[in-house]
């Protein structure tokens, strides 16, 4: 298998992080243009408009859980171990994120949205314990 292949979910995890970008603006631009909000409270971004709030909470949680999985890619792919395991498991966990991204901008159900993190969460566990086991030559 091409170990570059590892990079794929990375590139469109990357891709969900732009769009969220893209929504948060959308939504602040839209906040202001409804009079919630004001372009000056944005510079301190202490309060955030109810339009945006959403946005702005799984902007912020796209840099938490997502900054191990991007380490734990780039490590295997360094050492060789982005086998097949490894990628439908980078996989499994972008597609967990889009999934959760999608209900935390939208209806922000934590019934909904838990199950997709845990997902994610379990998908970046077993990724991190896989690289333990190809150092150690055991996978």
């Amino acid at each position: 298998m091409n170990q570059t292949a590892i990079f794929w979910p990375m590139i469109c995890h990357a891709l969900l992080v732009f769009c969220v970008y893209a929504l948060i603006s959308t939504r602040r631009k839209q906040a202001v243009k409804a009079g919630s909000a004001k372009v000056s409270q944005f510079r301190e971004n202490q309060v955030e408009p109810p339009e945006s709030l959403f946005a702005r909470n799984n902007l912020a949680n796209q840099f938490e859980l997502p900054v191990l999985f991007h380490v734990v890619c780039l490590a295997l792919y360094v050492t060789n171990g982005a086998g097949v395991v490894p990628l439908v498991l980078a996989w499994v966990f972008t597609l967990s994120r889009y999934a959760h991204a999608y209900v935390h901008v939208t209806s922000n159900r934590i019934r909904h949205r838990q199950p997709l993190f845990l997902t994610g969460f379990i998908s970046v566990g077993i990724l991190w314990l896989w690289l333990a086991l190809h150092l150690l030559g055991l996978v």
